[in-house]
């Protein structure tokens, strides 16, 4: 089956046009829509079905930004299904002290100073994150399509998973409390 950006005629992106992938969804979703191939023959059901699970996909990879990004990396083969990627030491020490005031928070909810510092904290570490990710990527958009730049953006894809669960956990936590 092709990749997703083939299936959608698109160039290969960090960023695929919204607005394209959309309305390329819906195109496909007609044309592989089982009910169309009701009253044919079994493989023809069957290829329809296939198709339309592969523009089900697609629409689910090419739509979200994260997921998106893990898609084009592993389409450059920098990247594998559920790989244990080893971040950068000074990077986990930052986590650290962050996970470190995620526990204190949750020691003590009740501490909104504590609760605005930690989510303060979290935001600038995004902003971080996006500015620098930004930057990489549009070099790699620009046509600097050099191995080196890929794995860089990969190291940016897994920090942000990482501050990605941080997040996840302080808001389960909140949630937890507002029950």
């Amino acid at each position: 089956m092709e990749n997703y950006f083939d299936f959608y005629t698109l160039p290969v992106s960090f960023h695929p046009d919204a607005a394209t992938v959309k309305a390329t969804f819906y195109e496909r979703s007609k044309t592989y829509h089982p009910d169309r191939y009701a009253q044919g023959d079994s493989s023809k059901m069957l290829e329809a079905l296939t198709l339309a699970a592969h523009n089900n996909k697609a629409y689910k990879t090419l739509s979200n930004s994260d997921a998106t990004m893990a898609y084009v990396l592993e389409l450059a083969g920098v990247i594998t299904h559920d790989e244990k990627y080893a971040l950068p030491p000074a990077f986990l020490m930052e986590m650290m002290d962050i996970n470190e005031a995620v526990s204190d928070f949750e020691a003590e909810p009740g501490n909104e100073t504590a609760k605005t510092q930690l989510l303060n904290t979290i935001q600038e570490q995004f902003d971080t994150w996006q500015a620098a990710a930004e930057t990489l990527i549009h070099r790699y958009e620009a046509g600097e399509k050099s191995n080196e730049l890929l794995l860089q953006i990969k190291d940016m894809y897994y920090r942000r998973k990482y501050l990605l669960r941080i997040q996840e956990r302080i808001n389960k936590f909140a949630s937890r409390q507002s029950s």
